[in-house]
């Protein structure tokens, strides 16, 4: 699929846009909702169709997602439906989901129509049918290192969405809605995309090239701002952390002080907080990953094997090689 082949989606058009949204089981509610809820909002306020879609899942059953919650579908995928848009919405295990046929069927679908996106992990699905090559494509940041590696020809960025041509790519749930909301905005102005944002109380939009960080503070209001860059710092150096000191000098701060802001924001140290963000990053590659326990330990800061073993245990209760068994 070129970048030059069929007109962008994101510009000024009334006439209706009509998507497909391939759910996977494993998705997120949240994805879910907020691939399709700014575009109801939007048909809602324009006073007319101006997006008309499906849901659909690989064998016609309803997708469950991580909540337990299933997403009713009308159908089985059908690459011969006529649609303007694909979207393939994934999450837990969508990256080594769907076989040949499947991505054959996703392939012959990016050949007519005017664009693809992946949501969360469904740029995996994106990737695997060859139709991120030589493009640019975000994932879940969970995922940033493994997908980059798994599609070298593909210029992976952290932001929270990417629009290169008539493929899309964003990261989670906000990101997306984000996205929506620059679809509604591109084709329908301004004022629509602001009532739409304004039926969920979203003032949350952000640029498509903000990175996406690993710990969520809002609009940051309330918050000390040297707790938040040291905050970032921390996410920033996951693999090599910094010490207190460093973090300190950064933040234009004496290590007493940072100590003081953490405490008083957070009921932590700044010790106690950057270990609890490296174990964490650690217990999602153990639970989601097959990756060796020392390339883990690597991967989050820790000198050995066995040092981040009983850690971890100290942590979860449990040594990280037992509780992937589990």
């Amino acid at each position: 699929m070129t970048k030059s082949e069929k007109p962008s989606i994101f510009l000024a058009e009334q006439t209706p846009l009509s998507l497909t949204f391939l759910v996977f089981s494993g998705s997120s509610i949240m994805c879910v909702a907020s691939t399709v809820d700014p575009l109801r909002a939007a048909n809602r306020i324009a006073g007319e169709t101006l997006f008309d879609w499906k849901i659909v899942s690989t064998d016609g059953e309803p997708a469950i997602t991580t909540s337990g919650l299933p997403v009713a579908v009308s159908g089985r995928f059908d690459p011969a439906e006529k649609t303007d848009v694909l979207v393939v919405i994934g999450g837990f295990g969508t990256k080594t989901q769907g076989g040949p046929a499947l991505l054959a069927a996703v392939r012959r679908v990016a050949r007519s129509v005017r664009a693809v996106g992946g949501v969360e992990a469904g740029t995996w699905l994106l990737g695997r049918a060859g139709l991120l090559e030589g493009h640019a494509a975000t994932t879940h940041w969970e995922d940033m290192e493994d997908f980059s590696a798994a599609f070298p020809g593909t210029d992976v960025r952290p932001d929270r969405y990417v629009i290169d041509g008539p493929i899309f790519t964003s990261g989670g749930a906000s990101p997306t809605f984000d996205l929506m909301l620059h679809l509604v905005r591109s084709r329908l102005g301004m004022a629509v995309a602001l009532d739409v944002a304004s039926v969920f109380i979203y003032d949350q939009a952000r640029a498509a090239t903000d990175a996406q960080p690993l710990v969520s503070l809002g609009r940051l209001d309330g918050y000390d701002p040297r707790l938040a860059q040291s905050i970032r710092l921390m996410e920033a150096h996951i693999d090599e952390p910094l010490t207190i000191a460093k973090i300190a000098r950064r933040a234009e701060v004496t290590s007493r002080t940072l100590e003081n802001i953490f405490r008083n924001s957070i009921g932590d140290t700044p010790g106690a907080y950057y270990l609890r963000l490296r174990l964490n990053a650690a217990r999602r590659l153990v639970l989601d990953t097959r990756l060796a326990m020392a390339d883990i330990a690597a991967r989050t800061g820790f000198s050995s094997a066995s040092t981040f073993s009983r850690t971890f245990a100290k942590t979860f209760g449990d040594a990280p090689a037992r509780l992937r068994q589990k």
